[in-house]
């Protein structure tokens, strides 16, 4: 068997944890970061539904946050947050950084559509966020069909009917001089999926005869599309907000060229980048930006690599 791929808890400060609903619909993946992460968030999708993001802007005054949360259930997700923030709190809170003794802690999210069309019971998000705060550890990301990416679907332009799994991918690796990067992402996409390193496709629309129907612009004009491609990229080398930004944009470009198509109008598709700034630099900069360009187009690949392992772990569940 090969070994397995390191994820995005190669990243020193690190945790992450799932939590899936009973009958396997929905989740709630969470990120927690120790010691707490400068956070910058890039928000392409026409259509995002987000907690607390507007405070992580470049000029942000409390860009720091204590976790990250994905989850499912669009705005039924968003219950995720308090959840989160009540298990982090019981481990000690942040409230002190701001000195503020009230309990504070500082977190923000993300949501992905994935409720079916017939009507049903919707899970129940709060307790999801709380226990994949709780479960959060330093062991490999485990992958697929489970927390946020439980009830994923891509390729849905010919219909969902023949859609496929989508799921949850992480990819990560160490960078000489630059410390480590990490990658997750939670594809849960109206279209399809191509591999950037072989140019196949690997997940979309199923046809006939089962193979996979690769996505046109004519067919996603006809679509009525529900997507969400959420991303979050770590490293634990310490960059200001502007590099943030810039290594954030750079990132999310990885993802659209495995994700096609990404950031349309109607999809809510996001991506967190934290640093913890835990590691350390090996040498200075010879020229502005240089980490940010070094980490951003690693973090590229890496969000690539992510996404096709969402899909296709996902398959295999």
């Amino acid at each position: 068997m090969a070994p397995r791929p390191p994820t995005l808890t190669l990243v020193r400060g690190v945790r992450v944890g799932h939590a899936t609903a009973p009958d396997g619909s929905s989740g709630v993946t969470v990120a927690r970061f120790d010691p707490p992460a400068s956070v910058f968030v890039d928000v392409r999708g026409g259509a995002s539904g987000t907690f607390d993001t507007a405070s992580l802007s470049v000029d942000a005054t409390f860009g720091r946050r204590w976790a990250i949360f994905f989850s499912g259930g669009s705005l039924y997700g968003l219950d995720a947050a308090r959840g989160t923030r009540v298990r982090v709190l019981e481990e000690g809170g942040g409230s002190a950084a701001f000195g503020n003794p009230n309990p504070v802690v500082p977190i923000s999210g993300a949501i992905l559509f994935d409720l079916p069309r017939a009507r049903g019971p919707i899970p129940d998000y709060l307790p999801l966020g709380y226990e994949a705060a709780r479960r959060a550890d330093r062991r490999p990301v485990e992958e697929g069909r489970i927390g946020a990416g439980a009830g994923a679907t891509v390729g849905k332009y010919l219909g969902r009917a023949r859609s496929m799994p989508g799921g949850v991918g992480s990819s990560a690796r160490a960078i000489p001089g630059y410390g480590r990067v990490g990658a997750l992402v939670v594809v849960n996409a109206v279209g399809g999926v191509r591999d950037p390193a072989s140019g196949r496709w690997v997940a979309g629309a199923r046809g006939p005869r089962g193979g996979i129907v690769p996505p046109t612009g004519r067919e996603i004009a006809r679509a009525r599309p529900t997507g969400t491609t959420l991303t979050l990229v770590a490293t634990d080398f310490g960059l200001d907000r502007p590099s943030l930004a810039r290594a954030a944009a750079i990132a999310h470009a990885g993802v659209g060229a495995a994700v096609h198509p990404f950031q349309s109008a109607t999809d809510g598709d996001a991506l967190f980048l934290a640093s913890t700034g835990s590691g350390r630099p090996s040498r200075r900069e010879a020229r502005p930006m240089e980490a940010a360009d070094r980490i951003g187009a690693v973090a590229a690949e890496l969000a690539a690599e992510a996404a096709v392992r969402a899909v296709t772990v996902g398959r295999a569940r």
